[in-house]
C-alpha cells in the first residue's frame, strides 16, 4: 500500500476528518443550545445522537472494510458526512438537524473505521497514530480560535465539519480498492486473536471515554457560568489546550514505544483524572485554564498508546476498530452524561466522579498493556572452550600400499563400468605439409574465399612462418 518508511497520509487525512466532529463538540453542543429552541440536556443528547451513529459505523464495518474496499467506503462516509451536516447546518429546523447530525456521525465513524484498520495495517500505527491526532488537534485549534469571530450560528462548526471531510476527497484515491483479502490464503476466516484481552480493553473503553468527553461536554458552560468568561476567552482556552495537546502528540511520537504501553496508559489515565477534577471544580480563569491545558496534554498521549495497543492485538484491524467503535460509545453518552450529572450534582461533583470512573478505569488497561507487552529476549553467553587439535606427524605417516585392509572389510564395493567412446578421425588425406585444417578446410581454402590468413612467428622455427 505504501513505503515502509513513508507516512500514510490518505490515512492521517481520513482519521482528522473522521475524529474532528467529537473535537468540536463543545462549541457544537454549546452553539445548539444557544441558537435553537433546545435546552442544555437537549442539545447534549443530540450531541450524543451523532456520536451513537459514529460508533454504530465502527461496528457496523469492524470485519467488514476489507471486503467493499477501504477507497469505497472512505469515499461513502466522505458523502454521508457532506450531506449531513451540510444539511444540518443549513437549517433551522430542529428535527432536520437531528437527522443530518446522525447522518454525518454516520459518515465519520465510516471514516474513522476505513483509517483505523489501514493504520492498525501499517508498519508503524502508533507513528500514523500521533501524526493523525496532531493533524486533528492543530486543525481544532484552528477552528476554536475562528469560529467566535465569525458569528453566532449553530451551523457554523458543523459546517467546518462538513468543509474538511470534503477536503479528504482528492486523498481517496491514493486508498486501495482492497486493504487485503477478506480470508486467509486457505479461505478460511480467521477468529479475532487475544479475544479476552481485546474483549476486556473493548468493555473499558467506554467508561474511560465517558468520563472525559462528560466533562468536554459541558466544558464550555464551565468556562462561561462557573468561571464567569466570554465565549472568546473561552475559546481561546480550548485552543492553546489543543495546542498543548500538539506538544503531547509530538512528545509521543517521538518516545514511542521506549517506555512500553503500560507506563504511559496507567499513569498518564491517572493524571487525567486529576485534571477532570480540577477543571470542573475551576472558578476563574487559571485553575478554568490549568485544568484543560493540562487535560489536553496527556489526553492524546494516553489515547495513541491505546490506539496502538488495540492495533496489537490485531494486525487486520479489527480490534482497532472494535475498541475504537466503543470508545465512540463513551464519548455518544459523554455530553448526556455530564449535562445530567451537572444538572443533579453540580460540575465540582460531576468531575470527582467521574475521576473515580477513570481510576478504575485504569486498572484493566494497564493489565491488558502488561498482558500483550513483546516478550524481551534474554541473551545467554556459553562459553566454548577450543578444542584441542591433534599434531600430526609426517615421520609417522604410512605408505598407501601398507595400510592393513582390517579396517575396510565392511565397507561396500561398487563395480563401475567403464566404457570406451572412439574418437572421430580428421580427415587428413588433403592437408598439405605445413597447413592446418580449420573446421574441414585448409588454410589456403580460406584465403581463397577472402577470409584473411595471419602467419605467426615462431621462436623454435629459426623464423620459419607457419600460415594460420
Amino acid at each position: 500500500m505504501f513505503a515502509p518508511r513513508s507516512m500514510p497520509w490518505p490515512l492521517v487525512a481520513l482519521f482528522t476528518a473522521g475524529y474532528l466532529a467529537s473535537y468540536l463538540l463543545p462549541t457544537t453542543v454549546g452553539r445548539l443550545d444557544s441558537a435553537l429552541p433546545l435546552s442544555a440536556t437537549q442539545a447534549g443528547a443530540i450531541g450524543s445522537a451523532l456520536l451513537l451513529s459514529s460508533a454504530s459505523a465502527g461496528f457496523t464495518l469492524a470485519a467488514r472494510v476489507d471486503r467493499f474496499g477501504a477507497r469505497a467506503l472512505a469515499r461513502l462516509g466522505i458523502v454521508l458526512a457532506v450531506l449531513g451536516y451540510g444539511s444540518a447546518a443549513l437549517t433551522g429546523s430542529v428535527p432536520a438537524v437531528v437527522l443530518g447530525a446522525v447522518v454525518g456521525g454516520f459518515g465519520s465513524g465510516t471514516m474513522t473505521a476505513v483509517a483505523a484498520s489501514g493504520i492498525a495495517a501499517g508498519r508503524d500505527p502508533h507513528r500514523a497514530t500521533t501524526s493523525g491526532l496532531l493533524v486533528v488537534s492543530a486543525l481544532a485549534g484552528a477552528l476554536y480560535l475562528t469560529i467566535p469571530r465569525l458569528g453566532p450560528g449553530h451551523g457554523l462548526p458543523l459546517g467546518a465539519v462538513a468543509l474538511t471531510a470534503l477536503a479528504v476527497w482528492p486523498f481517496t484515491g491514493r486508498l486501495p480498492a482492497r486493504t487485503a483479502p477478506a480470508a486467509g490464503c486457505d479461505g478460511i476466516r480467521r477468529p479475532l486473536p487475544h479475544r479476552r484481552a481485546g474483549l476486556l480493553l473493548a468493555a473499558t473503553m467506554p467508561c474511560w471515554s465517558l468520563a472525559q468527553n462528560a466533562l468536554w461536554g459541558v466544558s464550555g458552560r464551565i468556562g462561561l457560568g462557573q468561571a464567569h468568561l466570554t465565549e472568546i476567552t473561552v475559546g481561546a482556552v480550548f485552543a492553546i489546550a489543543l495546542g498543548a495537546g500538539l506538544l503531547g502528540v509530538v512528545g509521543a511520537g517521538a518516545l514511542g514505544p521506549r517506555l512500553g504501553r503500560a507506563l504511559p496508559i496507567g499513569l498518564g489515565t491517572a493524571l487525567i483524572a486529576g485534571c477532570i477534577a480540577l477543571s470542573a471544580s475551576a472558578t476563574d480563569l487559571p485553575s478554568f485554564a490549568l485544568g484543560e491545558i493540562a487535560w489536553n496534554l496527556c489526553y492524546p498521549v494516553v489515547l495513541s498508546y491505546v490506539i496502538s495497543l488495540a492495533a496489537a492485538l490485531d494486525a487486520r484491524g479489527r480490534w482497532a476498530v472494535l475498541v475504537g467503535s466503543a470508545a465512540s460509545l463513551g464519548t455518544a453518552a459523554g455530553p448526556l452524561t455530564g449535562s445530567l450529572l451537572s444538572a443533579r450534582a453540580g460540575f465540582p461533583a460531576m468531575g470527582e466522579m467521574l475521576a473515580a470512573i477513570l481510576l478504575l478505569a485504569a486498572v484493566p488497561m494497564t493489565s491488558v498493556a502488561l498482558r500483550t507487552a513483546p516478550r524481551r529476549l534474554r541473551v545467554v553467553e556459553f562459553p566454548i572452550a577450543p578444542a584441542p587439535r591433534p599434531e600430526v606427524s609426517l615421520r609417522n605417516m604410512v605408505p598407501v600400499g601398507e595400510i592393513s585392509q582390517a579396517g575396510f572389510e565392511d565397507l561396500p564395493v561398487v563395480d563401475l563400468s567403464l566404457r570406451e567412446n572412439p574418437v572421430p578421425e580428421l580427415p587428413v588425406k588433403d592437408v598439405r605439409a605445413g597447413e592446418i585444417l580449420v573446421g574441414g578446410a585448409t588454410v589456403r581454402d580460406l584465403s581463397a574465399k577472402g577470409i584473411p590468413v595471419v602467419q605467426i612467428p615462431f621462436t623454435d622455427t629459426s623464423g620459419a612462418t607457419v600460415p594460420a
